[in-house]
């Protein structure tokens, strides 16, 4: 069981490591995830919706702070997989020894429904960033729409969310 999970955190941690740091997530996109995890916990929503924008959220922050020591010149060997490695451990780590995943009976598709929507949530994330930087190319290095750098991740990550909730109820 242990293994799998470090399988899958290592998947997560390859596709991450091959994120360019110039593809930097702006501040708002992070606050405004973290205010969907905030509401969706409030209101009762359930954890693999939860897990979209957690997992959401970890991608963001790994890229900004990968962003962030590039502007500080920051250079170390495996810094990449270092700071993805921490996000998920000091995330995903808590979240387990407090038992809010592993529980038997919270699972959807055979896992964990908080550890599933962290997963699906970081590659989604992720996704919308390639997305939106191939817009900006497309378009001559400019966006199309105000504040595209923010709706792109946020449309993608509401449009999965509205699928697992009717998965999910």
């Amino acid at each position: 069981m242990k293994l799998k999970k470090f399988l899958k955190l290592s998947f997560l941690g390859t596709i991450l490591f091959f994120a360019k740091p110039v593809l930097a997530v702006c501040p708002v996109c992070i606050v405004a995830v973290s205010a969907c995890v905030g509401l969706s916990e409030y209101l009762g929503i359930d954890d693999s919706i939860s897990g979209l924008w957690i997992g959401g959220l970890l991608v963001a922050m790994i890229i900004w702070t990968i962003d962030w020591l590039k502007k500080k010149d920051i250079k170390f060997y495996g810094r990449k997989i270092l700071i993805t490695l921490l996000f998920y451990v000091f995330t995903i780590g808590p979240l387990y020894r407090n038992k809010f995943i592993g529980n038997p009976t919270n699972k959807l598709w055979g896992m964990d429904k908080l550890l599933l929507g962290i997963i699906l949530g970081s590659i989604f994330f992720l996704l919308a960033v390639f997305i939106n930087n191939w817009l900006k190319k497309k378009n001559g290095g400019k966006v199309f729409f105000p504040f595209q750098k923010v709706a792109v991740p946020i449309a993608i990550l509401g449009i999965l969310n509205i699928i697992f909730y009717f998965l999910t109820c």
